[in-house]
């Protein structure tokens, strides 16, 4: 009989319910189809005009009713598709789940259709003020909730009934495996039973592009999109700004048995630890990545001879995937070399704040069906990151313990340890 707590006496955490979305489809089946086949979801920007932009290729998901609507419209339709699919897989009610909700988001600002909206209605010669003159006159709360940074979560909290003041966060690109991580330690605490972790990201407007354009963080390997994203590769220039969402419904290993519920896998650890040396820049030495990787293996009571694979930050910028096998080989020491890391964001991009809940359903499914996803486009190996990146052929294999690494800007690193069976 499988164990109930972990071995420091907390409740051991189930997955039973997993939802996705991304630049590759809706839902579990066609995105883990399309990942499997080694096939890229980059593609040229329709969305807006790039004509004279550095970068003009994204993931962004131009699928949905809401792609056309806005960041915060987007996001919250991302964060109900994953949700709505992971609780319908649970078998809870998908209409009043129970048990709290943890969201990873993006940074909300105005959107510019609202803003060019406002500066219609006014006739002040002054922009600025004409715009602030048409807001104060608004008799709608419609513009003002698409800015308020906790009303997606606000909103998703009532369609599914979740119990509490919603957590809404943003860690950068550690933000998914944080809402994660948030909803681990609750069950844990004993505060619940059951809580619903989302990340979800529809923010690659043309603000975010240029902005991160000028950080120099973008590819722009705009003539063939679907090999733009390369990570580990020595010509790799950076990561492709994508979007995507995803669910996991979390329960305490003894509820979830109780109530009959398929076990889709364990979260066994997870380690944060915080980097102060750049806003945006890893600390060279990489000790902060080192020790959120050493905390979440020893949160998972797990050694580093226990991991059977690892699902890599992998961004694709020059700095970032180095300071990763850094970090990795610092860990692992030579056996690095024989434990398999691919990173999903060579087919699906950057999907900044989803991306750590994406990659952990990921690795969720690759315990479940034994196939590792590739990393595409390695054509082109850099002696100075010798990894076994599974390059551009799926692997199958027996996977029962998997590693994700998601390391932020702001110096925000999360790691998770997920186990195929419970102890």
């Amino acid at each position: 009989m499988a164990k109930l707590k972990d071995h420091l006496g907390r409740p051991v955490v189930a997955v039973t319910g997993i939802g996705v979305v991304t630049s590759l489809g809706i839902g579990k089946a066609d995105n883990w189809a399309a990942l499997t086949a080694g096939k890229s979801g980059i593609h040229p920007i329709t969305r807006f005009p790039v004509d004279q932009l550095n970068t003009r290729i994204s993931g962004m998901v131009d699928f949905l009713p809401s792609s056309t609507k806005g960041a915060s419209a987007l996001t919250y339709e991302l964060a109900e598709t994953a949700g709505r699919e992971a609780l319908d897989e649970s078998g809870l009610d998908a209409e009043n789940f129970g048990g709290p909700l943890f969201l990873a988001s993006p940074p909300v600002e105005l959107d510019w259709h609202d803003r060019l909206a406002l500066y219609k209605s006014g006739d002040n010669l002054d922009a600025a003020e004409r715009v602030l003159e048409a807001a104060r006159t608004l008799n709608s709360c419609d513009m003002f909730d698409s800015a308020q940074f906790g009303f997606i979560a606000d909103r998703l909290a009532d369609t599914f009934g979740a119990t509490g003041l919603p957590i809404t966060l943003s860690t950068a690109c550690a933000s998914g495996a944080t809402a994660i991580q948030l909803g681990v330690e609750a069950i844990r605490r004993g505060e619940c039973d059951r809580a619903l972790a989302i990340g979800a990201d529809g923010s690659a407007t043309a603000e975010a592009l240029i902005r991160f354009s000028l950080l120099s963080a973008l590819s722009t390997s705009n003539d063939a999109p679907e090999k733009a994203s390369k990570p580990f590769s020595k010509d790799r220039d950076g990561f492709v700004l994508a979007e995507g969402s995803a669910a996991l419904v979390l329960e305490s290993l003894e509820a979830a048995l109780a109530r009959g519920a398929t076990v889709l896998g364990i979260l066994r650890g997870c380690g944060e630890k915080a980097d102060d040396f750049h806003r945006t820049r890893s600390k060279p030495d990489a000790s902060p990545a080192i020790a959120a990787v050493k905390a979440a293996l020893a949160d998972a009571g797990l050694g580093e001879d226990e991991i059977d694979y690892i699902n890599a930050h992998g961004t694709s910028t020059p700095e970032n995937d180095k300071m990763e096998h850094l970090s990795l080989s610092t860990v692992f020491g030579e056996r690095i070399g024989r434990i398999p890391v691919s990173s999903n964001k060579s087919m699906i991009g950057h999907t900044l704040s989803a991306a750590g809940a994406i990659e952990a359903a990921f690795s969720l499914m690759t315990m479940r069906e034994g196939v590792i996803p590739p990393t595409i486009n390695y054509d082109n190996a850099d002696p100075a990151i010798p990894l076994d990146v599974v390059p551009n052929v799926k692997r199958e294999a027996k996977v029962g313990t998997v590693l994700s690494n998601s390391f932020g800007f702001g110096g925000q690193n999360t790691c998770l340890v997920m186990a195929r069976e419970p102890v």
